[in-house]
C-alpha cells in the first residue's frame, strides 16, 4: 500500500510553539544576566544586606517572572523540538540545578531549538514555492527497500523523513515489505513477489527502486535471478557493501560456534516477534561477507541492467570520526575501518561503487555522514549535510531522465 504523508498544520503550530519556547528561554537568560549585573553593582556599592532591605520587592518580583518564563519556555521547547534529543534533554534536568553551568547548558538548548526553528520553517517555505513543480513526481513510483534487521513499520518509518520529504514533493512511494533477515537469494524472491503485486495492482509497469544496505545486493539479485528486470526502471544503491565486509567475515571466522548459535538465537526471536515469519541471523551476516558478497556478484554484477534499459547508479558516504554515528557505529567504526579502512560504521568506502554512476558523500563539516545517517535513522539535523534534500534532488534526476 503507498503509505501518504502529507503536510500537516500541526507541524507549522508545533514549530510556532518551538519558536516561542526559544524566545521565552532567549529572555529569560539575557534578563537573568542583567538583572544579575545590576545586583551585583548595588551590593558591592551599598553591601548585601542594604541591598537586600532596599531591593526586596523588586527581586521577589523579578524571581517570579523569571521563574515563569523559564518554565513555560522550557517546557514549549522540550516538548516540541525534535532535535534536542533525549540526552540534552538529561542534560539539562541534571545540570539545571549547577550554578553557572546550567546557563551554559541553556544557551546550547536555546541554540539548538532556534536553529531547528529557522531550518524546518525553511524547508515548509522551500516546498510551497516549488509545489505546484513536482519535482520528484517520476513517471514511476519509487519503491524503497530497506537493508538487514530492520522491517517496514506503520508508525516508524525506515526512511525517516525522508518519505514525507519527497511526497510533498510529488512523489509516489511504495515499500519492500520483506523480512529483516534472510539469505539475499530469500530477499530477493520476496521482492519480485512485492514488485509484481504493485505492478499489477497498480497498472505502473515498472518501479524505481531506492535501496539502501543489504537491500541493495537483495534488489540487483531480484533483478539478475527473479526475472524483475521488466519492471525495473531504476536502480540506486545507498551504502551498500557490493563487495562485502573484511570485518564481518573476520568475526564470523573467529566467532566461536556456541557464541554464533546464542547471538543468532536471540537476534532471529527478537526478530520473529517483530513480525519475521523466517528470520536467520547467520545467513544475513554471511551474504554481507566479502566471500558471501563475491558469489552473489557472480549471479547479479555479470547481468546487462543497461542492455535491459535499466539505469543503475550507488551512493556511498564516510564517518570521520567514532563520534560521528549513533550506537552501535560509535563502537564498530573503529573495527571497520581496521579492516575496510574510510568507513560510514559498517561498510567500507571501497565496497560502495557499483553501477553507471557513482556518488560519494564527504560532509566537509567534522561530523561526517554515517550508514544510519543515509536513511535519517535519527531524524537529525546534520550541519553540513541535508539529508532530506539530497533523496529530493535525487529523485528530481531521475524524472530528469524520463524514469
Amino acid at each position: 500500500m503507498n503509505q501518504k504523508n502529507t503536510e500537516k498544520p500541526i507541524t507549522q503550530m508545533r514549530l510556532n510553539i518551538l519558536g516561542i519556547g526559544c524566545f521565552l528561554l532567549s529572555a529569560f537568560l539575557i534578563t537573568v544576566t542583567v538583572c544579575a549585573i545590576f545586583l551585583i553593582r548595588e551590593m558591592k556599592l551599598n553591601g548585601f544586606v542594604d541591598t537586600m532591605k532596599a531591593r526586596w520587592f523588586f527581586i521577589c518580583i523579578v524571581t517570579l517572572v523569571e521563574i515563569t518564563v523559564f518554565w513555560i519556555g522550557i517546557i514549549m521547547v522540550y516538548a516540541t523540538s525534535q532535535q534536542l534529543g533525549i540526552k540534552l534533554r538529561l542534560i539539562g534536568i541534571i545540570c539545571g540545578w549547577i550554578p553557572i553551568v546550567h546557563l551554559i547548558v541553556l544557551n546550547q538548548i536555546i541554540r539548538t531549538t532556534f536553529l531547528e526553528t529557522i531550518f524546518e520553517k525553511s524547508k515548509i517555505s522551500k516546498n510551497k514555492k516549488r509545489a505546484a513543480q513536482q519535482i520528484c513526481k517520476t513517471k514511476y513510483p519509487l519503491l524503497m527497500v530497506h537493508g538487514v534487521f530492520f522491517r517496514d513499520f506503520k508508525y516508524f518509518n525506515y526512511w525517516g523523513r525522508v518519505p514525507g520529504e519527497l511526497e510533498k514533493n510529488g512523489a509516489t512511494i511504495y515499500y519492500g515489505n520483506h523480512q529483516s533477515a534472510a539469505a539475499v537469494n530469500d530477499s530477493a524472491v520476496e521482492l519480485a513477489e512485492r514488485i509484481k503485486e504493485i505492478v499489477e495492482s497498480t497498472g505502473c509497469e515498472k518501479v524505481n527502486v531506492i535501496a539502501h544496505s543489504k537491500g541493495g545486493l537483495d534488489m540487483k539479485t531480484a533483478i539478475a535471478t527473479q526475472g524483475m528486470a521488466p519492471y525495473v526502471a531504476s536502480l540506486t544503491t545507498v551504502n551498500t557493501p557490493h563487495k562485502g565486509c573484511e570485518f564481518a567475515e573476520y568475526l564470523l571466522s573467529k566467532a566461536p560456534a556456541g557464541m554464533k548459535e546464542k547471538v543468532a538465537a536471540a537476534y532471529n526471536n527478537a526478530l520473529h516477534r517483530m513480525g519475521d515469519s523466517n528470520p536467520d541471523f547467520i545467513a544475513a551476516v554471511t551474504d554481507l561477507t566479502s566471500s558471501g558478497c563475491k558469489k552473489i556478484g557472480e549471479a547479479a554484477d555479470g547481468f546487462d541492467y543497461k542492455g535491459n534499459g535499466i539505469y543503475t547508479q550507488s551512493i556511498g558516504s564516510c564517518m570521520k570520526k567514532a563520534g560521528s554515528g549513533a550506537f552501535p557505529l560509535n563502537m564498530s567504526y573503529h573495527l571497520v575501518g581496521w579492516f575496510d579502512g574510510r568507513n560510514d560504521g559498517l561498510v567500507g568506502e571501497g565496497s560502495f561503487k557499483w553501477g553507471e554512476d557513482y556518488t560519494f558523500l564527504e560532509n566537509q563539516k567534522k561530523r561526517g555522514i554515517s550508514h544510519g545517517d543515509m536513511i535519517d535513522l535519527n531524524r537529525e539535523n546534520i550541519s553540513g549535510f541535508d539529508v532530506r534534500e539530497f533523496y529530493v534532488d535525487l529523485v528530481a534526476k531521475l524524472k530528469d531522465r524520463g524514469l
